[in-house]
């Protein structure tokens, strides 16, 4: 008898088993969730706390009202880092105001900056490349100007200097990369920088150049400049140097590899062509306030002597 109660509890513990995973696998199909043990639930909890908590501080941050900074990002289809570059970019002063121009956005990017307490300036159809720094300034109310891009997550420890050096009287800060020079080839766009600033007689800027971010601006120099000019940045470049704006390389920033130029063999990067339009359209807006010579003297020469 002892034996058949055995056998008998025995298929009982194997039947509630097999009924406890059929209740298991219905209570799936009608979208509850199993009971888990205590410690994997504790943990489920605590992980979702924390993920509430991210959540809540992201959603409850909003742009100042009275902003000393205001950073600029145009975005175009960049959900994956817009987020953290916001993250970012609200803590590089206590009062600062985030602008995101939204530039065609289908991805939702320009709903997650919101999220994350942006001004979002939305634009359904592509303005064009560089466009979005314009908007983005006509609607900055800070007297620094910070601009960065959407696919670039740069800590905020790194963006500061480019505050404090405006803050501290420079009008236009740059990023201090000036690209690789120490290569048999050197990049189009690199020699068009360095060039750019040979003919301002600012040899000492190098390859660095308001194309490049991050690079922040002074209210006066974008006063000085006009915000229609950063639409084409080497010709706000050109105009903040030859208007006598205070220009100072700042800390270095390796944009090259944080967005490396996307191109494929034997294909010419799309962007390389409308950036040598734009560096020829400051060398002729530099010759028609500077003279054919751009500034430089012509030295003893008597070109009248010459037949």
């Amino acid at each position: 008898m002892r034996r058949l109660k055995r056998i008998h509890r025995s298929d009982r513990s194997r039947t509630g088993a097999r009924s406890g995973k059929r209740t298991a696998a219905l209570s799936l199909r009608r979208g509850k969730r199993p009971i888990r043990r205590l410690s994997s639930l504790s943990l489920t909890k605590t992980g979702m706390r924390r993920r509430k908590a991210v959540k809540r501080m992201r959603k409850q941050w909003t742009s100042h009202p009275h902003p000393i900074v205001s950073v600029i990002i145009p975005v175009m289809n960049e959900r994956r880092t817009i987020v953290e570059v916001i993250h970012e970019a609200r803590r590089v002063h206590p009062e600062t105001e985030i602008i995101v121009v939204s530039n065609g956005t289908s991805d939702g990017s320009g709903l997650l900056a919101e999220r994350a307490g942006a001004h979002v300036i939305r634009h359904a159809n592509p303005l064009g490349h560089d466009v979005g720094r314009t908007i983005g300034a006509e609607a900055a109310k800070g007297e620094i100007l910070l601009f960065i891009d959407g696919d670039m997550v740069i800590p905020a420890e790194r963006l500061k200097p480019f505050i404090r050096a405006v803050a501290a009287g420079v009008d236009v800060a740059l990023n201090d990369y000036s690209g690789p020079t120490n290569r048999r080839y050197v990049h189009r766009v690199v020699l068009a920088k360095h060039t750019l600033n040979a003919l301002l007689s600012r040899s000492d800027l190098k390859g660095t150049s308001m194309t490049a971010v991050p690079h922040a601006l002074s209210r006066r120099a974008l006063d000085t400049i006009g915000a229609d000019a950063l639409s084409i940045p080497p010709l706000a470049h050109a105009r903040a140097v030859h208007q006598g704006l205070r220009v100072e390389r700042t800390v270095g920033i390796d944009v090259g590899s944080l967005n490396p130029i996307r191109t494929k063999q034997y294909e010419q990067d799309p962007l390389t062509s409308l950036i040598d339009n734009d560096h020829l359209q400051s060398v002729r807006w530099l010759i028609e306030h500077a003279g054919n010579r751009g500034g430089y003297t012509d030295l003893n020469r008597q070109r009248h002597l010459v037949r």
